[in-house]
């Protein structure tokens, strides 16, 4: 049996700034008590041809979690654009949400996210160096690609996938 269950998650002040922080309100249900903490991460996916472009936004430990519902709004700075690509800052990227315990994966929630000029005169003639100020930041936060794991909780229990109790709307990849 799993012992976490995410029952929604929200993007919050979006669209937004790309300046702005990123907000996400988590909501999740622990089934039984669990002795060490969850691991939530953001990681901003800077560039689609590499990895090394990748940022960890923010790391949170929530925890020891009893049985019981929990709810809690996870913020991060946005990425440092100085360290992606100037082709790779305007445009479709990735956003990543995930959840560990004791090192182990137990979901993904994945969104694409969209970095544009809102003028239309900087859309159809963009500067060749991005223009961060000027570049608004739309999370499509209705479509997630929601990845869940199967993963040892404690010793001696093995977990189940669970897929049921996901807020509607969220995709499901195993």
């Amino acid at each position: 049996m799993t012992a976490i269950s995410v029952t929604s998650v929200n993007v919050l002040d979006n669209p937004s700034k790309v300046t702005n922080p990123l907000q996400f309100e988590i909501q999740y249900e622990c089934m039984f008590d669990l002795a060490d903490d969850l691991e939530w991460k953001l990681t901003y996916v800077g560039s689609a041809d590499s990895e090394k472009y990748d940022q960890v936004l923010d790391t949170v430990f929530v925890g020891p979690v009893a049985p019981g519902q929990y709810r809690f709004v996870f913020q991060a700075d946005p990425p440092e654009f100085s360290k992606i690509p100037p082709d790779d800052v305007v445009g479709v990227t990735v956003i990543l949400l995930t959840c560990s315990y004791k090192n182990q994966e137990f979901i993904r929630v994945g969104y694409y996210v969209n970095n544009e000029y809102l003028e239309e005169e900087l859309r159809d003639n963009p500067p060749e160096l991005p223009l961060i100020d000027r570049l608004h930041r739309n999370i499509l936060a209705d479509k997630p690609r929601v990845t869940k794991f199967n993963i040892d909780w404690d010793a001696g229990s093995a977990a189940q996938q669970q897929v049921s109790g996901l807020a509607s709307g969220m995709e499901v990849d195993s």
